[in-house]
């Protein structure tokens, strides 16, 4: 059996973690945010984020003296494929974010649990259940409610249809971590995910390093230092004394927060319409997290 102070010391453990993990979703929720603080692309703003943030991890790494290389030449490949993915999504997730607001955007990003249900088959040979068909039916109509124009020409609708493929590509990229390199830390891996994706990319900045004004400077560093490695240090953390099912659930709070981020930064105030949408989109990925979760257990 385990002392007292053994299990007095567990306990404290599994509650820092509760913590950290809090702190972690917070502030991922609050990243959105910096779509629409940084006067730049969603492009330079991710080369740039994804930049400060490799330089973060490296030094963060560094000082506690864990490994910086890979095992194998394999995963170096499978790093550069997991940072092509990582980058293209969040350029997505920025520019949708940018086009339909922060609210809106981050609910249709939250479609990613349930696309992932449906691309998870596809690695595993395996076919969707009929409760994922239901819920993915759930989660459609929650998206037609945010909709206020079905028509292209609609910056909101552009910017849904945005978010949903940053979802998809954030499914993509959970779901190969998962298969292909999870054997890395959270910092390890981002590392080498925000490395690439800031090369992949560079050669698209529109506004060069010269003349990024000096504001968004500050921004920058913020999203890239604070409100990216941060957390990711963070999250891997908490894993450590916390189920994935907690960790799952948790994370589902990242619309919640982002949202009343953006009412109370940037007076961001959803209809009717949108919080019931909202509603329906983020009880089904707190739904699929747990039911995925359970199914493992």
């Amino acid at each position: 059996m385990k002392s007292t102070s053994q299990t007095s010391s567990i306990i404290k453990a599994e509650q820092q973690s509760l913590l950290y993990l809090h702190i972690a979703v917070f502030l991922f929720g609050g990243t959105a945010l910096f779509s629409k603080l940084i006067g730049l692309p969603a492009l330079d703003i991710t080369v740039y984020r994804t930049g400060i943030a490799a330089i973060t991890l490296f030094v963060l790494l560094t000082l506690q003296k864990k490994q910086i290389t890979l095992t194998s030449f394999k995963d170096y490949g499978i790093a550069i494929l997991l940072g092509c993915v990582v980058g293209i999504h969040w350029v997505t997730y920025f520019t949708g974010m940018q086009l339909a607001g922060v609210t809106v955007g981050i609910i249709a990003f939250f479609t990613y649990p349930v696309i992932t249900v449906f691309i998870e088959p596809l690695f595993n040979k395996t076919v969707p259940k009929l409760k994922d068909m239901i819920t993915a039916l759930i989660v459609v109509i929650g998206i037609v409610l945010l909709i206020p124009e079905v028509s292209f020409g609609n910056q909101v609708t552009l910017g849904i249809i945005t978010g949903i493929i940053s979802a998809v590509f954030f499914a993509l990229r959970n779901i190969l971590q998962k298969k292909y390199f999870s054997h890395y830390s959270g910092p390890h891996t981002m590392l080498y995910q925000t490395l690439v994706a800031c090369l992949m990319l560079c050669l698209f900045v529109e506004v060069p390093l010269g003349k990024v004004a000096e504001s968004d400077w500050l921004l920058l560093l913020l999203v890239g230092v604070v409100f990216t490695a941060i957390p990711h240090a963070l999250f891997a953390s908490s894993l450590r004394y916390l189920s994935a099912t907690t960790a799952g659930l948790i994370s589902c709070l990242q619309p919640l927060y982002g949202s009343i981020l953006a009412f109370f930064l940037l007076h961001e105030r959803p209809d009717p319409l949108t919080m019931i949408g909202g509603l329906l989109v983020i009880s089904t990925a707190i739904f699929e997290t747990w039911s995925v979760s359970k199914g493992r257990r």
